[in-house]
């Protein structure tokens, strides 16, 4: 068999936790349910686990789990949330991962995702290692096994932070097609231009970086997957088929057809887009013209012939690279007439400020503690993964500069909370929506001023006022809003937080 198919799923949604109580609030615009997570599971997480449809005799046909079928990633942030909440489906989950292995020849079909969402390309190299670190841990905490391939953000890069995957194991992730800038077979001396979309999605390419270090790209079909995004599901299960076999050409080499959409797209983006994934699934497997594969089984089956460079700090959902997370690039969900992005930038700008106040807070005061502050945050993903007394002990007892007493050893974890914080703060939805009054940004502003009372609790310079100063800039297309400082000062009123004295707010 040359011919090889993968339909990979991004299943995500980002931390949506009140950072003083540990619970989400209740989201009205999620309503019937309590919250958007409840919501999306019922309508998507939880449906890909045993697709069901109703034959053409009336009887009820069930189909094996989507997740065992095809390639996918759940975020650390939904996963944690759904262990929690939503255990069947966590279970049903992981275990998809374990039959994927039996049926892709040992090579599991979830990939790791960079913690909670941050677009890497513009994080500080501190962050950006972090982040990946403890998208790896998590995954190897929960699926049992290490990863081979790391969704990105956004599908956002740049050369460091392809750096970063290969530096830290990773063999592989997958981008859009216009995230190529050029290509050549590996005994080719010329490149070919492949900007605007132009590169063949159905082989496997390697880059080769400055460091010396490589790492294999997979560039999607971009048309099928914006098609599948935005309405082709309607059109049945079928003709999904048909539409995924049409992506081969007539060379006999080995070729890859393969897609990337949003996992919410079956189910929660489109009712029943489930049952149309599970239905093409089965039609592929049936028909025999090609075979169910996974990214990292393909990758070993038939490693990479060409290679490609990328073109440098671009995302798969931003037509201006990195412009919805930066600046008023027209991206957009909804069209707003008069409305204006304008507050992304000073947005960033308070918060990149913020970040670098805190890191100095975090070394000031962390290193008489820890030793190598920014060590023990990356090891720190073992705490948050397991909080009980004895792993917590046992993390002190490896990175404690010292026998730690009872006060210095709260001091010591909750500076490790305010960088946990600190990096919250950066999740990408905050930016991705049309207005900072959306529950998005007010989430990450909140996750900005949980870091803020963890700071002021530990002494040293004020870092509030100035902050919100900044934030004074970042306006609010609502008039009821304002701008970024009174959306922060009424969050302040209503999530639970203390004053800089303790007391409640």
């Amino acid at each position: 068999m040359s011919r090889f198919l993968c339909v990979h799923g991004h299943f995500y949604q980002p931390p949506r936790e009140n950072p003083w109580t540990g619970l989400i609030d209740p989201q009205e615009s999620a309503a019937p349910f309590a919250d958007w997570n409840e919501r999306i599971t019922a309508e998507c997480y939880a449906p890909n686990v045993t697709p069901r449809a109703v034959a053409a005799d009336g009887t009820l046909r069930e189909f094996p789990s989507n997740y065992s079928r095809m390639s996918f990633n759940f975020g650390p942030t939904l996963l944690a949330w759904l262990e929690v909440y939503g255990p069947d489906v966590y279970r049903a989950v992981l275990a998809a991962d374990r039959e994927s292995r039996e049926r892709f020849g040992g090579h599991g079909s979830a990939l790791a995702q960079a913690y909670n969402h941050m677009i890497l390309p513009l994080a500080s190299a501190r962050d950006r290692e972090t982040q990946v670190y403890w998208g790896i841990r998590d995954f190897e905490h929960r699926f049992g096994r290490s990863p081979e391939g790391m969704w990105l953000p956004e599908a956002a890069v740049d050369l460091p932070t392809l750096e970063t995957l290969a530096r830290q194991g990773l063999r592989f992730t997958i981008l859009a097609p216009q995230q190529a800038a050029r290509a050549r077979r590996f005994a080719d001396p010329d490149w070919t231009d492949v900007r605007g979309g132009r590169i063949d999605p159905r082989i496997p390419y390697e880059v080769r970086l400055p460091s010396g270090r490589r790492i294999a790209l997979f560039f999607y079909d971009g048309p099928l997957s914006h098609a599948v995004a935005f309405g082709e599901l309607q059109r049945g299960g079928e003709h999904l088929a048909y539409r995924l076999e049409a992506l081969f050409s007539e060379r006999p080499e080995p070729q890859l057809a393969h897609i990337a959409t949003d996992g919410e797209t079956y189910g929660h983006h489109h009712r029943y887009g489930e049952v149309a994934l599970a239905v093409a699934l089965d039609a592929i497997e049936r028909g025999g013209r090609a075979r169910l594969t996974n990214y990292a089984e393909y990758l070993t089956l038939h490693p990479p012939q060409h290679e490609v460079e990328i073109a440098e700090r671009t995302s798969w959902s931003c037509a201006h690279g990195l412009g919805r997370w930066t600046e008023d690039c027209s991206c957009r969900t909804a069209p707003h007439p008069g409305w204006t992005q304008a507050w992304r930038a000073p947005l960033r700008e308070a918060l990149d400020w913020l970040r670098d106040g805190l890191a100095r807070r975090f070394e000031q005061f962390g290193s008489p503690l820890l030793g190598d502050p920014w060590r023990a945050r990356d090891h720190a993903i073992e705490i948050v993964l397991d909080p009980s007394p004895r792993s917590t002990e046992d993390f002190l007892r490896r990175h404690a500069a010292r026998t730690l007493a009872p006060a210095d050893q709260r001091a010591a974890l909750a500076l490790l909370e305010m960088q946990r914080y600190a990096m919250l703060m950066y999740t990408s939805c905050g930016w991705f929506f049309d207005d900072p009054s959306g529950l998005e940004t007010r989430q990450i502003i909140r996750y900005a001023g949980r870091a803020l009372e963890i700071a002021a609790g530990l002494g040293g310079e004020d870092l509030e006022a100035p902050f919100v100063r900044l934030l004074e800039l970042a306006r609010s297309n609502v008039a009821a809003s304002g701008h970024g400082r009174q959306i922060y000062e009424a969050l302040r009123m209503t999530s639970g937080a203390r004053t800089p004295d303790g007391s409640d707010t």
